[in-house]
């Protein structure tokens, strides 16, 4: 189960992180991601790290203003959001895929996704 958190209304410019919680699971072994969903948009890939720590990978549209990160011992991957603007709009959701090291980038990578969390950024 994948559960996130930290989503919320924040101004142009602002920053908001995200957390997304593994239960049942220890998260040291998975790849993990963080997708997102604008109101009437298809789903589209943020950004996504490897069970090693070395692969990390993001969107042309949030490089630079977003940052992933993972702690094992927690069972918790975070995604530091800064410099938001109005497009970044959208349900955020997390995402797993149980291969060493496989980047879940695309929806046919994703073993198991969260319920998502909604971050709205007002102009």
């Amino acid at each position: 189960q994948l559960v996130e958190s930290g989503g919320g209304l924040v101004q142009a410019g602002g920053s908001l992180r995200l957390s997304c919680a593994t239960s049942g699971r220890p998260l040291r072994t998975y790849s993990m991601g963080w997708f997102r969903q604008p109101p009437g948009k298809e789903r589209e890939f943020v950004a996504a790290i490897g069970s090693s720590n070395s692969k990390i990978n993001y969107a042309d549209s949030v490089k630079g203003r977003f940052t992933i990160s993972r702690d094992n011992d927690k069972n918790t991957i975070y995604l530091e959001m800064s410099s938001l603007k109005p497009e970044d709009t959208a349900v955020y959701y997390c995402a797993l895929n149980l291969g060493w090291d496989i980047l879940p980038t695309t929806l046919d990578r994703v073993h198991y996704w969260g319920k998502g969390t909604l971050v709205t950024v007002s102009s």
